[in-house]
């Protein structure tokens, strides 16, 4: 089953302009569209059509940060038919539009904010984070998400130097998914497309309780294809310091020009403190 799975996903990431429906993701696996849906969401923790989407909006990223592309054009390149539709999961999944991830990019990401949860039933939660050995520094981002995908703004977070564990409090009751990542810190590449986490804990779903603090240990591992890409903005992983030059791979093409500060979407703005994370 997992190397069916795998089979999908990989033909998601060489097919993610097409329109790729469940029966043929089904057909690749040799399952029942049925029977593949479950089996592709016990693994993964999504459905497949998420997990198409999450590739697309992934890629959306690349380009925007690799080429000139105009937005419209790059909504049809990752398999958008509608430019408004693409720019609005883009904004959800990202938390910043395209426009201004592209110009964000070039003069560094701040790290998104959490508003602090008032007026509710609050919990806890903590635990210990072991990491397999690395010879760079790493930096470790623990989050709570409302989906196995993480995208948008985490209920909470916290942010790991070189620390074995960590505390999130006044997380709101109910269940959330705990997602958490490690990147390398001292990386003198300046293009963001080519750093990668370096380990990961895919969302796990845990319950808080109200008035209570739930331990929940984390364990992070390698990455593997069945992972979700990483569609949230990191700082580590996105963006470069402003002394760095922009590094365009592909060439301008007639009309299209790297926006400005001035053209970039200035409208949307991060919700409120640090945060994460993968799939």
């Amino acid at each position: 089953m997992q190397t069916a799975v795998e089979r999908v996903i990989t033909s998601m990431w060489e097919r993610y302009d097409e329109p790729l429906s469940l029966e043929e993701m089904a057909d690749l696996a040799v399952f029942s569209r049925f029977y593949f849906s479950r089996v592709f969401r016990g693994i993964t923790g999504t459905s497949p059509g998420r997990f198409l989407t999450a590739i697309r909006l992934y890629k959306a990223k690349n380009l925007l940060l690799e080429t000139t592309m105009s937005v419209t054009d790059i909504s049809y390149q990752v398999g958008y038919n509608s430019p408004g539709t693409f720019s609005s999961r883009f904004t959800r999944s990202v938390s910043i539009s395209p426009a201004r991830y592209r110009y964000l990019s070039e003069v560094g990401i701040p790290a998104p904010q959490v508003m602090a949860a008032t007026g509710q039933r609050l919990g806890g939660l903590r635990g210990t984070v072991t990491a397999p050995e690395a010879d760079v520094p790493m930096r470790v981002y623990v989050s709570l998400f409302d989906s196995a995908i993480p995208q948008g703004t985490p209920v909470a977070y916290a942010v790991l130097d070189g620390a074995e564990s960590y505390q999130l409090n006044a997380v709101p009751e109910g269940q959330w998914f705990l997602h958490a990542t490690a990147v390398a810190v001292r990386d003198l590449d300046p293009r963001p497309w080519t750093r990668r986490p370096v380990s990961v804990a895919a969302g796990r779903p845990i319950r808080v309780v109200a008035g209570r603090t739930v331990t929940a240990n984390i364990e992070l591992r390698p990455p593997r294809l069945t992972d979700l890409p990483i569609l949230l903005a990191l700082p580590e992983l996105d963006s470069r310091t402003p002394a760095a030059p922009a590094v365009v791979d592909a060439r301008p093409a007639p009309g299209q020009q790297r926006r400005s500060a001035a053209d970039a979407d200035s409208s949307t703005t991060w919700a409120g403190s640090s945060c994460l994370v993968v799939g």
